[in-house]
């Protein structure tokens, strides 16, 4: 008797995780939508970063320079878009070009000074809002949902290949 049992419960909770798995499929849509809340690109026009650059500047950032190639592996994108990207980097000045400090053949990008600043402006601008969104929170759900972000993140970079680095 107790066969039938598992199969109905292991039927309850297959159909419970599909119904969560929909429920994150509709929530991160919403995410990526609701993201003008707290945004680099909401800053734009006032000096902020498109999103592009700041998430290019935050990998540059975390692994120091890096080369065309290096953010190709990094970001799985084509050179072509990458030298796209970068160069509206270079023109605004938040990266320049530096030969290789380890000898290697390509240049590299480095983030600049007026890089940094523009990058922590839009961090703050970021994290604000986000603190404003969760302002009712308790911390331990603050704590929570960024470790379930946090593994959700891993995850998807384990099936990518490409792991971001962590501090």
């Amino acid at each position: 008797m107790d066969k039938p049992v598992d199969k109905a419960v292991e039927k309850d909770v297959d159909e419970a995780v599909e119904t969560a798995t929909d429920r994150v499929e509709f929530e991160t849509m919403l995410l990526s939508r609701h993201s003008h809340l707290h945004a680099p690109r909401t800053r734009v026009g006032a000096g902020g970063l498109d999103r592009s650059a700041y998430v290019l500047l935050t990998r540059i950032r975390m692994h120091g320079p890096m080369s065309i190639g290096q953010l190709t592996d990094a970001f799985g994108l084509d050179a072509s878009t990458l030298n796209r990207q970068t160069a509206a980097m270079l023109r605004s000045g938040v990266v320049e070009r530096i030969a290789d400090p380890d000898g290697g053949i390509a240049r590299k990008f480095r983030i600049t000074e007026e890089g940094e600043r523009r990058l922590e402006a839009d961090r703050s601008f970021n994290i604000g809002g986000l603190e404003r969104i969760m302002e009712h929170w308790p911390a331990e759900d603050v704590i929570r949902f960024a470790d379930f972000l946090e593994r959700f993140n891993r995850d998807i970079e384990r099936l990518e290949g490409r792991p971001w680095p962590r501090t």
